[in-house]
């Protein structure tokens, strides 16, 4: 009853087998709806095809080879293209990670796509309840966790840069340098950069303090001599006009940043 039809192998096209594979579907489906919800790299169709790949790979493993063997002379390993399974995911797990000067994108989307391997590979193997226990965790860290770390690390300083533009021979650099002391940064590093042409210097400041650093922007981007303020930190890089409204995004900017080229352009 469970094989679905007569020709082919004795074993390893029936309705388990098919099962295993739907379960597999739905599954890595879950996973890679979360990481489209977050519009990563490997979103849905990626993670449940990879997924589903490596279910199939595994009863490949499995049953695929039945009609070589031959008792007493010819033995296969069966968890042989399991093991190439782990080592190939690697290089896509590879290829979704990208470091830029000191900072890397792409760890979690990689992992996730290994967790989606492994929980194919555990729908194969005969072992939903694991995979579905492991999908589960999955939900548990990907959400569970930012608001356990952000709550934990709260009160601990965090490093960041802030880069400033401002008119020389104002006295800006002094109140900018006061702002950021009664603010609660420590400076651990100043850099600065003049452009002759337009009597503009470029600051950059390596900050150790609070978190959060609405006060301190909100604080530069008001100072008159200042003419633009670069967080540096965040996917939504980019120059904030001064005077504009702050105003949150769930993201790691939380603040609008907008280009602005400076007065008169």
């Amino acid at each position: 009853m469970n094989e679905l039809v007569s020709f082919g192998e004795p074993t390893g096209q029936g309705w388990t087998q098919i099962t295993e594979l739907t379960t597999a579907l739905v599954l890595c489906s879950l996973i890679g709806l979360e990481r489209e919800l977050k519009q990563k790299s490997a979103g849905l169709r990626t993670l449940t095809l990879v997924g589903l790949g490596a279910a199939l790979f595994l009863l490949i493993s499995k049953y695929g080879f039945t009609d070589v063997l031959v008792e007493g002379r010819a033995v296969l390993d069966p968890s042989r293209v399991a093991a190439q399974i782990v080592s190939g995911v690697g290089f896509i797990g590879g290829g979704l990670i990208f470091v830029r000067q000191n900072i890397v994108r792409g760890l979690t989307t990689a992992a996730v796509v290994w967790v989606s391997v492994a929980v194919g590979c555990a729908c194969a193997a005969g072992l939903p309840l694991l995979a579905v226990f492991v999908t589960a965790a999955h939900f548990l860290v990907v959400y569970g966790y930012p608001p356990l770390v952000r709550l934990l690390t709260r009160s601990r300083p965090t490093t960041t840069v802030v880069r400033t533009s401002y008119r020389d021979g104002e006295g800006a650099l002094r109140d900018i340098l006061e702002l950021v002391t009664t603010s609660g940064y420590v400076v651990e590093h100043a850099s600065t950069n003049r452009t002759e042409a337009t009597n503009v210097i470029d600051l950059r400041l390596r900050l150790t303090g609070p978190r959060q650093l609405a006060t301190l922007l909100t604080g530069l981007s008001d100072h008159p001599g200042v003419l633009a303020v670069d967080t540096g930190r965040g996917r939504h890089r980019g120059m904030i006009r001064p005077g504009a409204a702050w105003r949150a995004r769930g993201s790691p900017c939380r603040w609008r940043c907008v280009r602005w080229r400076g007065p008169g352009r």
